[in-house]
């Protein structure tokens, strides 16, 4: 009988401790990195595009500063995330190595956060 109310206690209150705010601290509330684009951008287009993107050499849509990349980041995006035997996969594969995980998902977030400077 003791047993039975030993359990029928401790079941409410292990439910209890799971739906506590305390009890979750840490798993729900993760921040995340805030990515800038002199920190993290801009190191990625310069290794990744130039010359091409780079004026005076370069003959595409220019990325050598804040709001020239800005305006670009979505076709950026696209073009990157495009399977490497596509033609319009950037960098091309004679000339750069593709971005890597890492690097699409820095791109990604700093469009999501609004692409601070």
């Amino acid at each position: 009988m003791k047993r039975n109310q030993l359990i029928a206690l401790i079941i409410p209150l292990s439910m209890l401790m799971a739906n506590c705010s305390s009890a979750k601290k840490g798993k729900d509330y993760v921040e995340a990195k805030k990515i800038s684009y002199t920190a993290d951008v801009k190191p990625i287009i310069t290794n990744s595009c130039t010359p091409c993107h780079m004026p005076p050499q370069g003959r595409k849509e220019p990325f050598e500063n804040y709001e020239q990349v800005k305006e670009h980041i979505a076709a950026i995006i696209a073009r990157v995330k495009l399977p490497q035997d596509d033609r319009k996969f950037m960098p091309p594969v004679n000339k750069k190595p593709a971005l890597t995980n890492e690097q699409v998902a820095v791109l990604v977030q700093w469009q999501q956060q609004n692409m601070p400077q």
